[in-house]
């Protein structure tokens, strides 16, 4: 496998495909569904309700809540960022209007389940840098089934960037980390898919391409884009209709 800072893997990550993997670990905000405004409605909120002018960024786009509050905040004090903590979890749970599926979602999930009936294992999950509740109430807007081995940002004593996501997600489906391939369309799930030791493909859906290719082994810009097929033991993951 080629190292996604080798920069040899950075040359043309619109043309890397297909890649080969063991299963598929996929983050789920802007990956899977467009929670986008919502998440900035609730935490722009927050930021008027501590009296700043802060405004949510791409930069936070797939980081756990309290690692952002620690990171645009480090002036809170530990029962101040615990109480900020509570609130922003309060206000993302209640708002979920305009969640949506993304383009190739519900396909591609499909895809990967057939894949799992033919291959009789699992071969996917999601990593998300939600929290149980939060994940639970923006994913039962998709009707879609929850799946086996989900890791959610507080069953983790790191979040992303770091790897240890990753690394569960993997552990969780009995598979090698460096044969998994991590779908993120954020800077921060692709950091913590690269150093987990996985191949990783870029959505650019909430941050631009340009600060995405150079952690990517590929660029997409919906999970359309893709199909998956079944290649003996392996996952074939290509561009759809290539």
């Amino acid at each position: 496998m080629t190292a996604p800072s080798d920069p040899a893997s950075l040359r043309d990550p619109e043309h890397t495909l297909p890649l080969r993997g063991g299963v598929l670990l996929l983050d789920m905000d802007g990956t899977l569904i467009d929670s986008g405004p919502a998440v900035e409605r609730s935490w722009d909120r927050l930021f008027a309700e501590l009296g700043t002018d802060l405004r949510f960024g791409p930069e936070q786009h797939g980081k756990p809540a309290r690692q952002v509050l620690g990171e645009v905040l480090p002036d809170l004090g530990e029962d101040e960022l615990a109480a900020a903590h509570r609130r922003i979890e309060q206000l993302e749970i209640e708002d979920v209007d305009g969640i949506m599926v993304l383009p190739g979602t519900e396909r591609l999930l499909g895809e990967l389940d057939a894949a799992a009936a033919q291959l009789g294992r699992p071969t996917w999950t999601i990593v998300t840098s939600c929290t149980r509740p939060l994940f639970e109430a923006r994913w039962a807007r998709t009707g879609l089934p929850v799946p086996d081995g989900l890791v959610t940002a507080d069953q983790v004593g790191k979040g992303k960037p770091d790897p240890e996501p990753y690394l569960l997600g993997a552990q969780r489906l009995e598979a090698d980390p460096t044969t998994s391939i991590v779908i993120e369309d954020s800077i921060g799930g692709l950091r913590s898919g690269a150093a987990a030791g996985s191949l990783t493909i870029a959505v650019t859906s909430t941050t631009p391409a340009g600060d995405l290719a150079p952690l990517a082994d590929a660029l997409v810009t919906s999970l359309d884009d893709l199909e998956v097929r079944v290649d003996g033991d392996e996952l074939l993951l290509m561009r759809r209709g290539h």
